[in-house]
């Protein structure tokens, strides 16, 4: 594969972050665990101001934004697309309330879960310090990569 044709593939793994795929090349391991495992570590060598960039290239949850495809299907598979104006008002007030607190968009890899358990662990994540929710939300990206991963695999 060319570099180009790789970027092209696996840069949007890591949302709207490319950097990432270009970190693995011009030798990206074999195999979908190895190519994760390599990418995550160019994520978790990067200075804190390109992780925070990272972070804030995701979309909030139940967002009606413009978002990368990917998160409109992810986000789509549980639901979100269909909140209750009930939820929807409590994604609108968590997602305000949790950028206020840490300046970043809340984090969380929706596959397989409930928009119930979503919003659980929005409020409890509410409560973490700063710091650990910065590498709570770089580790929830880590399983999106994953679960995006294992489907261009």
């Amino acid at each position: 594969m060319t570099r180009a044709g790789f970027i092209a593939r696996f840069g949007p793994v890591y949302e709207a972050s490319p950097w990432v795929a270009e970190g693995v090349w011009p030798d990206p391991p074999a195999g979908r665990e190895a190519l994760a495992a390599a990418m995550a570590a160019v994520v978790d060598a990067a200075p804190r101001g390109k992780k925070l960039a990272l972070i804030r290239a995701h979309p909030e949850l139940a967002s009606r934004t413009k978002m990368a495809e990917a998160s409109v299907k992810e986000q789509a598979g549980v639901g979100l697309d269909q909140c209750s104006a009930e939820e929807f008002a409590a994604f609108q007030r968590l997602n305000a309330a949790y950028d206020a607190r840490f300046g970043f968009p809340f984090i969380y890899a929706v596959r397989g879960a409930t928009r119930a358990e979503i919003l659980a662990a929005f409020e409890a994540r509410l409560e973490n310090d700063p710091e650990t929710e910065f590498a709570t939300a770089i580790a929830q990206i880590h399983r999106i990569a994953g679960f995006r991963l294992a489907d261009l695999m």
